[in-house]
């Protein structure tokens, strides 16, 4: 007899109820939604899906959830792919170890532990981290410890009720996607629950397979942090006192590193955001713990008004991406984007690096395909290369460690316009707490010369031309969203428009097929006649569409107009397919 699908999801429901490995409180969750079929089919209508970038869902009980259970489950597939010869890292039993990180979510202590004791019962040492720490310091502590693999129990910006893990190789980068797809076939082959191994806390750490991590280890990665800083001597030599700085972490896991970071580099007037300083994983002061957004320094910016700061930044809950708002010379704050940042920091670490004699003949700057182009202009200019990636900052982390092998290139800067940075080769993530420190170095360097962060941005529109970048998304949730999404992409891929906004398109970008020597990813780019271009692209890790647009004019003007054409028409596009 055929079960239905319904009938299948009723089966799992009914199965969790009954087995006696789920808790009492998953339970009660459960029979708590007792014939509200809609929310029984979300919960279990799949298994949460390991993608490329790990793990992330809602939290809560059933298998298309984030739980003690489905990460105990993927830990186990982490655990197999480490010891039966998939990972190039690979070890025997007792040789292999991973290190673990969490930031302030809700249960992201617990999952971070339970994934620590069943890599324990496999045989696998965990180095864990007792308190929260950033995304970036655990990729710096893979490489440090020279460990076999590395977790983080995070979803980065994303709604409070959300939670995630992410899984690293050994050179500190996340999975790229062979590796990710050989864990999701070793987590696939875990029968279920029960053949999810488990040894208690105080085993693990009897045998010396569970190991806190201390604060030297905080110590070695801020001092490492810390000596990225191209104008330390200046600022500590009078500047620092003087230059104002406001601070929030969010909520997160920024606040000290971000803190010990700045003090080092010299700056001594830092004012942190009181009611965001606190972690927790409600982030109860904003609608979402964005740096993204404006509306997640709404506090920071009173905060600056008062005190007169000179610039703000703040970092997101596993602070690995910044966002920075600068002075005018007004009073006035401006937002500064994720391509503008990332723009002004190339900018500054280039020059700075060719007026310090240390700038290399062969040296790179890596972006992804949908950021601007302005620093790509900005680096050309100081004579750099610029490569594009796919998005994602696993694939800069990789072209940095082949570059570190071959030794052809070296690498510079790496950056993504969705507020990810990284200079040093200490780690194969980006990293707010670097980014954050260098772009008030840049800002407090440029005001010795007269300057607001936001003139020296114009002062480059006027050099490479003026770009504008924006993004927009579609939130489209459940197995409906999925569906949409996927109509959305085929529409526009088999039915391209001959012109947008009154411009030719010149060329179609289809990345399905692997061009440019990446690898084949859903996403569409359209080249424009003008010199505009925009991208249609699946977020990997949200239930979202996303559009990106660039155009470059020939005055702010210009380029404000044309991004409002563009935008309009091929956002009424996609909300029709919506």
């Amino acid at each position: 007899m055929t079960v239905s699908i319904n009938e299948e999801w009723m089966n799992k429901y009914n199965a969790w109820l009954q087995d006696d490995l789920i808790d009492e409180s998953a339970k009660q969750e459960l029979r708590a939604i007792a014939g509200d079929e809609k929310e029984i089919a979300d919960r279990f209508y799949r298994d949460l899906q390991f993608g490329t970038g790990g793990l992330r869902g809602v939290i809560g009980a059933g298998t298309n959830r984030i739980n003690v259970y489905t990460v105990g489950k993927a830990t186990q597939g982490l655990a197999a792919w480490l010891l039966n010869g998939n990972s190039s890292n690979q070890a025997e039993a007792g040789n292999s170890s991973v290190v673990i990180a969490h930031d302030s979510r809700r249960f992201s202590p617990e999952f971070a532990l339970e994934a620590a004791l069943v890599l324990a019962a496999n045989g696998i040492k965990a180095y864990l981290f007792k308190g929260l720490r950033s995304t970036p310091q655990l990729s710096y502590s893979v490489r440090m410890l020279q460990a076999s693999a590395g977790i983080v129990i995070t979803a980065s910006h994303n709604p409070p009720e959300y939670n995630g893990y992410k899984a690293y190789g050994a050179d500190g980068g996340q999975l790229i996607p062979e590796e990710a797809e050989q864990v999701i076939t070793a987590i696939g082959a875990v029968p279920g629950f029960h053949a999810v191994k488990r040894m208690s806390e105080a085993d693990a750490l009897a045998q010396g397979l569970l190991v806190y991590l201390d604060e030297a280890a905080d110590q070695s990665y801020v001092n490492t942090v810390a000596a990225q800083s191209l104008s330390g001597d200046l600022i500590a030599g009078g500047l620092g006192d003087s230059f104002k700085i406001v601070f929030t972490p969010l909520h997160g896991a920024g606040d000290m590193a971000v803190r010990e970071a700045l003090s080092k580099a010299g700056f001594r007037q830092v004012f942190g955001v009181e009611q965001q300083q606190v972690p927790d994983g409600n982030f109860p002061t904003v609608k979402s713990p964005n740096p993204e957004e404006k509306e997640a320094f709404t506090l920071a910016l009173q905060l600056a008004e008062k005190v007169e700061a000179d610039i703000i930044v703040g970092t997101d809950p596993d602070a690995d991406r910044m966002g920075a708002i600068v002075r005018t010379r007004s009073g006035e704050y401006k937002v500064l984007s994720g391509n503008q940042s990332g723009a002004l920091m190339v900018n500054y670490i280039l020059e700075q690096r060719k007026l310090q004699g240390t700038l290399p003949e062969n040296g790179v700057v890596i972006k992804t395909i949908v950021t601007s182009e302005l620093g790509a202009a900005a680096a050309q200019y100081y004579g750099a290369s610029v490569e594009n990636t796919l998005t994602g900052f696993k694939y800069i982390g990789e072209k940095m460690t082949a570059y570190e092998k071959s030794g052809e290139k070296t690498f510079l800067f790496g950056y993504e316009e969705s507020y990810g940075y990284l200079t040093g080769d200490y780690a194969r993530d980006k990293d707010a707490i670097v980014a954050a420190m260098l772009i008030c170095e840049a800002a407090a360097y440029y005001s010795t010369q007269g300057k607001t962060l936001d003139e020296v941005l114009n002062d480059m529109f006027e050099r490479h031309g003026y770009y504008d970048e924006s993004q927009q998304s579609r939130t489209l949730k459940g197995m409906d969203g999925v569906a949409q999404i996927a109509s959305i992409m085929e529409d526009w891929r088999m039915s391209p428009p001959a012109a947008v906004a009154g411009n030719k398109v010149l060329q179609v970008l289809d990345y399905s097929k692997g061009i440019d020597g990446l690898r084949a990813e859903n996403v569409l780019k359209f080249m424009l006649d003008d010199g505009s271009w925009f991208c249609l692209r699946p977020s990997g890790t949200e239930p979202k569409i996303k559009v990106y647009f660039a155009v470059k004019g020939k005055s702010a003007q210009e380029a404000a107009t044309v991004m409002q054409s563009l935008q309009n028409e091929v956002m009424a596009r996609v909300d029709h397919l919506s």
